[in-house]
Protein backbone atom coordinates (compact mmCIF):
# COMPACT_ATOMS: atom_id res chain seq x y z
CA UNK A 1 0.00 0.00 0.00
CA UNK A 2 1.19 3.50 -0.69
CA UNK A 3 -0.57 5.36 2.08
CA UNK A 4 0.89 8.82 2.80
CA UNK A 5 3.63 8.49 0.16
CA UNK A 6 3.88 11.72 -1.80
CA UNK A 7 5.28 12.20 -5.27
CA UNK A 8 5.82 10.06 -8.31
CA UNK A 9 7.87 6.89 -8.21
CA UNK A 10 9.59 7.55 -11.56
CA UNK A 11 10.28 3.86 -12.10
CA UNK A 12 12.94 3.48 -9.40
CA UNK A 13 13.25 2.95 -5.67
CA UNK A 14 12.95 5.85 -3.23
CA UNK A 15 16.65 6.52 -2.74
CA UNK A 16 17.34 6.70 -6.48
CA UNK A 17 14.34 8.95 -7.02
CA UNK A 18 15.53 11.30 -4.28
CA UNK A 19 19.07 11.39 -5.71
CA UNK A 20 17.76 12.04 -9.21
CA UNK A 21 15.52 14.91 -8.08
CA UNK A 22 18.38 16.41 -6.07
CA UNK A 23 20.63 16.24 -9.14
CA UNK A 24 18.00 17.83 -11.37
CA UNK A 25 17.42 20.64 -8.86
CA UNK A 26 21.15 21.35 -8.61
CA UNK A 27 21.42 21.39 -12.42
CA UNK A 28 18.49 23.81 -12.63
CA UNK A 29 19.99 26.16 -10.06
CA UNK A 30 23.37 26.00 -11.79
CA UNK A 31 22.19 26.54 -15.38
CA UNK A 32 18.73 28.10 -14.75
CA UNK A 33 17.38 25.88 -17.57
CA UNK A 34 17.35 22.12 -18.08
CA UNK A 35 15.92 19.70 -20.63
CA UNK A 36 14.28 16.61 -19.13
CA UNK A 37 11.17 14.47 -19.36
CA UNK A 38 7.81 15.93 -18.45
CA UNK A 39 7.17 13.78 -15.37
CA UNK A 40 10.62 14.49 -13.93
CA UNK A 41 10.16 18.21 -14.53
CA UNK A 42 6.77 18.23 -12.81
CA UNK A 43 8.24 16.40 -9.83
CA UNK A 44 11.39 18.51 -9.45
CA UNK A 45 9.33 21.70 -9.72
CA UNK A 46 7.93 21.16 -6.22
CA UNK A 47 11.43 20.76 -4.77
CA UNK A 48 12.75 23.86 -6.55
CA UNK A 49 9.81 26.01 -5.44
CA UNK A 50 10.28 24.87 -1.85
CA UNK A 51 14.01 25.72 -1.84
CA UNK A 52 13.44 29.15 -3.40
CA UNK A 53 10.79 29.90 -0.76
CA UNK A 54 13.34 28.99 1.92
CA UNK A 55 15.78 31.30 0.18
CA UNK A 56 13.29 34.13 0.37
CA UNK A 57 12.99 33.56 4.13
CA UNK A 58 16.74 33.76 4.42
CA UNK A 59 17.17 32.71 8.06
CA UNK A 60 19.56 30.10 9.43
CA UNK A 61 16.91 27.41 9.76
CA UNK A 62 15.82 27.84 6.13
CA UNK A 63 19.47 27.66 5.00
CA UNK A 64 19.96 24.41 6.93
CA UNK A 65 16.78 22.94 5.44
CA UNK A 66 17.99 23.81 1.94
CA UNK A 67 21.42 22.34 2.64
CA UNK A 68 19.84 19.12 3.88
CA UNK A 69 17.70 18.91 0.76
CA UNK A 70 20.36 19.81 -1.83
CA UNK A 71 23.60 18.77 -0.14
CA UNK A 72 25.78 21.41 -1.83
CA UNK A 73 26.93 24.55 0.02
CA UNK A 74 27.82 26.52 -3.11
CA UNK A 75 24.41 25.95 -4.69
CA UNK A 76 22.62 26.87 -1.44
CA UNK A 77 24.67 30.07 -1.27
CA UNK A 78 23.78 30.87 -4.89
CA UNK A 79 20.08 30.28 -4.21
CA UNK A 80 20.05 32.47 -1.11
CA UNK A 81 22.20 35.30 -2.52
CA UNK A 82 21.35 35.41 -6.24
CA UNK A 83 18.21 33.48 -7.16
CA UNK A 84 15.82 34.06 -4.23
CA UNK A 85 16.12 37.89 -4.18
CA UNK A 86 14.89 37.96 -7.79
CA UNK A 87 11.57 36.43 -6.64
CA UNK A 88 10.84 38.70 -3.65
CA UNK A 89 7.69 40.12 -5.27
CA UNK A 90 6.43 36.73 -6.57
CA UNK A 91 4.31 34.39 -4.46
CA UNK A 92 5.20 31.02 -5.90
CA UNK A 93 5.37 29.83 -9.48
CA UNK A 94 9.12 30.26 -9.89
CA UNK A 95 9.49 27.80 -12.76
CA UNK A 96 8.13 27.46 -16.29
CA UNK A 97 7.74 24.33 -18.40
CA UNK A 98 7.96 24.43 -22.21
CA UNK A 99 6.85 21.27 -24.00
CA UNK A 100 9.16 20.14 -26.80
CA UNK A 101 7.52 16.97 -28.08
CA UNK A 102 8.48 13.31 -27.98
CA UNK A 103 12.06 12.08 -27.63
CA UNK A 104 13.37 10.24 -30.67
CA UNK A 105 14.41 7.01 -28.97
CA UNK A 106 11.46 6.10 -26.77
CA UNK A 107 8.88 8.83 -27.49
CA UNK A 108 9.03 10.15 -23.91
CA UNK A 109 7.53 13.68 -23.73
CA UNK A 110 10.43 16.13 -23.37
CA UNK A 111 10.26 19.61 -21.83
CA UNK A 112 12.48 22.54 -20.93
CA UNK A 113 12.24 23.53 -17.27
CA UNK A 114 13.49 27.03 -16.52
CA UNK A 115 13.37 29.66 -13.83
CA UNK A 116 10.99 32.53 -14.56
CA UNK A 117 12.43 36.01 -15.21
Amino acid sequence: MRHLKKGRKLGTDASHTKAMLRSLAIALFTNERIKTTETRAKEVRTLVDKVITWGKRGDVHARRLALAELGDKEIVHKVFSDIAPRFEERNGGYTRIYKLGPRKGDAAPMVILELVE
